[in-house]
């Protein structure tokens, strides 16, 4: 089956194998196998079909179909139908013999079908008499389009390149001017350049820069082929393309019935006339000879062997190979006497050339990949290897290429040399356990590949540009209308709805709003249209009957002005309210900012009020303990531990107790608090508030009137609650006022029991707390229990309840003041201290004569209720 690109040869082959109960096919490339592995496996199953590579072998027991690289096609297998693609290969000078060999010897039991151009149609009939050929026409037109810069290609565009160096140039340059493009290149692995032409196919980018790899039958949407060059570095000159490697390239562009089109950048001009119309009617001259090497090699000596790679063909339609890369490789080898000495006999000899056959996938034969042959070698043939590499060495190579640092060319090297070591693994026999390291260097290569694809798309996609330059020009003379009800069309389809000062964009809209352009027009006109609004707003005196608070579960509450959502409560620092806007840019700046200003002015109003309490205890004109008492109250929200404030409370006469009083504070045994914060009223009121401040919602339960609630887990609800008056208390979030009752009904309990006392079903009710988690509730209080087998519960004496030894200090003792000489009357100083002395007020309190003065006290108290 012979004829032009685009004529339905391989989904024929495909359909004749399958109609075959077993069927092998070889590609001239790894991805094209393995596209075509996808799609036979998705019809027959994956434990039917098997892929077959240097690389890759996949091949289940019950497998019938095998897709392969022409080079791993195993020929002993016998099938019904064999077929071998891009035949005309055989006249390649690198791997041409290789088909060659497939044309005259590979065969299927009931039939075989190569694929490949019309040119190669004389010399197949000269060397197989009989054979039937089939040619079929292109199924739609190419047409020349002539040059055109990078900037007007139009897109669905894929420009051809012949070095990873200048396809990465040409991506680059799409990215800046055109949103960027896709790669493809011969080494990519099959999962990069997969990603690479998923992203393009889906419309991501327009553009796709590749290599000749395109050219042999990956079928892609593209509707025009641009060259970037037509001359190429073959591994021996830099020559020019023939016109058939033009074509083949060219047909890439128009699959099917739809037409393509071929040109060149204007760098390097047009083509010639001749060329074009060769191109364009598909008019080559036959190829004139294949590329042939002999397949019965001598394995009796290094020597033989490498006469008999050297032996002539014996047909003139058929010239001898140049040498390939295992044949240089080989000359290198049998140049070496340590690897000589070890290569004697037929097994030897094979195994030798087993190993001149590990391709190098980076470069050609070279210093480095010819010792890394030598090394393999050694290895294979120690003796008491038995054959076998060894596997820590191996697994040693393979750990130094499982890195993804590093640019594009050291990321394609490793991928270039984790093959090579997929390919040694694949090879039978070689290693004790070849499915690990099979398995090992798949994985490498997946990250490798990975990583590749995403250092190839950070750096030649723009996805922003590549769709404001595909629409921006469609919706450029568009104006986009906000209609009285908030909707938002733009040419008569609705992209989005004003939700009072918040732009909700239509789920179907989305992608048409990432243009860039677009977006940019449709928020002036919202900005246009909320300008009314914040005018009316700006001309009120007092914005307080307009300004509410939403409490929404699970975030925090929304701010709103006429009912309309303007933002979310937030705090500062310090604890004063703000407003947090999610949306600013289709908000006018300034008249949004002066509208959140004053907004937030009636939030502050608002907190104020709610912590009234709190407030005024912290303007009260106290002294002493009591202000220091005050000051701990304040800083902890209307809580503090009475341990911390021991001495403080030991330090009130009774008139400070009184005034303390008269303001709510309750003096407990484990806390100090504010009663009248944390009534339901005034917990109502702060709630939103402490919700912002603490960045932890209130549950609902946490009303004034529970006494306790189950623990959340959430370290902000947990500051909220305890700002409410809920401490937490093992696994209850306990009423401080209960914790106080709760305590002193246990206390009172161990003073008449001091061995510890039953629990009775009183003392625990008012807490509404759950038999289960009582023992960690009063644990956490530090009263241990004992429960009995029956659930009953005993209070034991906590260790703190006894005796305490006095505390040792560490400094050594001071020796006794030696006593005060006596002083004379009459000298100055004594005068001066008798004066100092009497200025003293003996009911002056010993706390205020140790330099804490009550203006600084007061000081520090207001700048901690303002926190």
């Amino acid at each position: 089956m012979l004829g032009p690109t685009n004529t339905g040869k391989t989904h024929l082959a495909v359909e004749r194998m399958l109609a075959h109960r077993t069927g092998m096919m070889g590609f001239p490339l790894r991805l094209l196998a393995r596209e075509v592995y996808d799609r036979v496996a998705r019809a027959k199953g994956a434990d039917k079909v098997a892929l077959i590579t240097g690389e890759e072998k996949i091949v289940p027991p019950e497998a019938r179909y095998f897709l392969c690289t022409v080079e791993s096609m195993p020929l002993d297998l016998g099938v019904e139908f064999l077929c071998v693609d891009e035949i005309q290969l055989a006249a390649d000078p690198d791997r041409g013999h290789i088909f060659t060999d497939r044309l005259l010897h590979a065969r299927g039991f009931a039939e075989t079908m190569f694929l490949g151009a019309e040119t190669i149609a004389p010399l197949m009939r000269r060397l197989l008499p009989g054979i039937e050929i089939d040619s079929r026409p292109r199924m739609s037109k190419l047409v020349y389009t002539g040059a055109k810069s990078l900037t007007r290609l139009p897109p669905r565009t894929a420009i051809v390149a012949f070095s990873a160096a200048d396809v990465y140039a040409i991506a680059e340059i799409m990215r800046r001017q055109r949103g960027g493009a896709a790669v493809v290149m011969g080494a990519l692995s099959p999962r990069t350049r997969n990603a690479q032409v998923e992203m393009y196919q889906e419309g991501e980018v327009d553009f796709l820069v590749a290599t000749d790899a395109i050219g042999m039958g990956l079928n892609l949407d593209v509707d025009h082929v641009c060259f970037a060059a037509t001359r190429k570095f073959d591994g021996r000159d830099l020559r020019p393309l023939t016109a058939q490697e033009l074509a083949q390239i060219a047909g890439r562009a128009g699959r099917h019935l739809r037409n393509g089109s071929f040109g060149t950048t204007a760098e390097i001009g047009g083509l010639s006339p001749d060329l074009v119309e060769a191109i364009e009617d598909h008019d080559f001259q036959p190829l004139r000879r294949l590329f042939w090497r002999s397949r019965e090699l001598d394995f009796r000596s290094v020597e033989a062997l490498l006469r008999s790679l050297d032996v002539q063909p014996h047909l003139d339609a058929l010239a001898p190979a140049p040498p390939a890369e295992d044949h240089l490789a080989l000359a290198h080898m049998a140049r070496q006497p340590e690897l000589m000495a070890r290569a004697r006999g037929y097994e030897a000899v094979k195994l030798l050339w087993e190993v001149c056959r590990v391709p190098d996938f980076h470069a050609a034969v070279g210093a480095a990949h010819v010792g890394l042959l030598r090394r393999l070698f050694l290895h294979l043939t120690q003796p008491e290897r038995e054959g076998r590499l060894p596997g820590a060495w191996v697994g040693e190579n393979l750990a130094r290429l499982d890195r993804v640092d590093g640019d594009l060319d050291r990321l394609t090297e490793r991928l270039a040399r984790i093959r090579t070591w997929s390919y040694v693994a694949n090879r039978p026999g070689w290693l004790a356990d070849p499915g690990e390291f099979q398995l090992q260097a798949r994985r490498i290569e997946d990250r490798l590949s990975d990583a590749l694809h995403d250092r190839l798309t950070q750096r030649f996609v723009d996805r922003d540009m590549a769709r404001a330059s595909r629409q921006a020009e469609a919706w450029r003379a568009v104006e986009p209308v906000v209609a009285h009800d908030g909707a938002v069309e733009l040419d008569g389809r609705e992209v989005g709805r004003l939700d009072g000062f918040d732009f909700r964009p239509s789920g179907e809209a989305a992608g048409l709003l990432e243009i860039r352009p677009v977006r940019e027009r449709v928020r002036k006109s919202i900005r246009r249209f909320l300008e009314a609004r914040f005018a009316r707003l700006a001309v009120r005196d007092d914005l307080g009957p307009v300004v509410a608070l939403v409490e929404e579960p699970g975030d925090s509450p929304a701010v709103t002005v006429e009912g309309a959502v303007l933002g979310r409560l937030g705090a500062e620092p310090d604890g004063r309210p703000k407003v947090v806007l999610s949306h600013r840019d289709h908000l006018p700046s300034e008249a949004t900012t002066d509208l959140v200003r004053r907004v937030e002015a009636v939030l502050a109003a608002r907190a104020a009020e709610a912590d009234e309490p709190l407030l005024r205890l912290e303007a009260a004109a106290l002294k002493g303990a009591a202000r220091g008492i005050a000051f701990r109250l304040v800083e902890g929200g209307g809580v503090a531990p009475a341990e911390a404030a021991a001495d403080l409370v030991a330090g009130l006469d009774a008139d400070q107790r009184q005034r303390l009083a008269r303001f709510g504070v309750r003096l407990g045994r484990r806390w100090l608090y504010l009663k009248p914060l944390f009534e339901p009223a005034r917990i109502r009121m702060r709630r939103p508030f402490l919700a912002a401040r603490y960045g932890g919602s209130l549950p609902e339960a946490a009303d004034g009137v529970r006494t306790s609630l189950t623990l959340p887990d959430a370290a902000g609800t947990i500051r909220a609650l305890a700002a409410a008056g809920y401490l937490a208390a093992g696994p209850r979030a306990v009423r401080v006022d209960m914790i106080e009752r709760l305590d002193a009904g246990i206390r009172a309990g161990l003073r008449e029991a001091r061995d510890g006392f039953a629990v009775e079903p009183g003392l625990l009710a008012p807490l509404g707390c759950p038999q289960a988690e009582a023992p960690a509730l009063l644990a956490a209080l530090g009263h241990p229990v004992r429960t009995a087998e029956d659930g009953r519960m005993t209070v034991l004496p906590a260790r703190s309840d006894r005796a305490r030894k006095p505390h040792r200090s560490r400094k050594p003792a001071r020796p006794p003041a030696a006593a005060a000489p006596a002083v004379d009357p009459g000298n100055p100083f004594a005068k001066l201290g008798a004066l100092v002395q009497g200025a003293r007020s003996p009911a002056t309190p010993a706390r205020e004569r140790d330099g804490r003065p009550s203006s600084q006290g007061s000081a520090r108290i207001r700048r901690g209720a303002s926190r």
